[in-house]
């Protein structure tokens, strides 16, 4: 889904919360110019000593702090970060790091409430089935559970701070949120 929500003539590309860097080595195959971002150093030299690292540019700190230029990406990606981060201060900042028709990929996770029940007892069995086909994948980026938002609650604040945004919610307990700056 992220990699499908490049934009066309992509030519600088932002992974906040990049951890190891697969995001960004992905991103580096299409994308000119790529930075990857974690509050983890430990993540972030994991990342620069992967052989594939070559010419992104990992930097530790955080991204709501961080001295980016504004409008300075034309995407701007979360994987499993937006959850680390007050989401109702980060969806703005990461927008305004967006050049005009620049693209905020996001892929969340979120709590679960008695209406999100139906979803999560579908995903239990397909969730065991990937398990056993494929190994599970550990971060060396500190885990914070549980999210802070419900589903509901992220839904909300993606259609306050950007109006258009598609919000889905998703199987294996994520969400996507994908929203194209005017």
């Amino acid at each position: 889904m992220i990699l499908e929500a490049i934009p066309p003539g992509c030519r600088r590309a932002l992974d906040v919360g990049c951890g190891d860097g697969t995001l960004t080595r992905d991103l580096r195959a299409r994308v000119p110019q790529v930075v990857g971002i974690d509050r983890d150093e430990p993540s972030i030299v994991c990342a620069r000593a992967h052989p594939a690292a070559g010419d992104i540019d990992y930097v530790v700190g955080d991204a709501l702090t961080h001295p980016f230029e504004p409008g300075a990406f034309d995407l701007v990606t979360a994987v499993a970060s937006l959850h680390h981060m007050p989401a109702a201060a980060a969806l703005p900042r990461l927008a305004g790091l967006l050049r005009p028709s620049g693209v905020l990929a996001v892929i969340g996770l979120a709590r679960s409430s008695a209406a999100d029940l139906p979803l999560d007892v579908a995903a239990i069995l397909p969730n065991r089935a990937r398990r056993l086909r494929a190994p599970y994948r550990t971060q060396p980026s500190p885990t914070i559970w549980p999210p802070p938002e419900t589903y509901v609650s992220m839904r909300r604040l993606a259609e306050q701070l950007l109006p258009g945004a598609r919000f889905r919610r998703r199987l294996y307990w994520r969400y996507t949120l994908v929203w194209t700056k005017p």
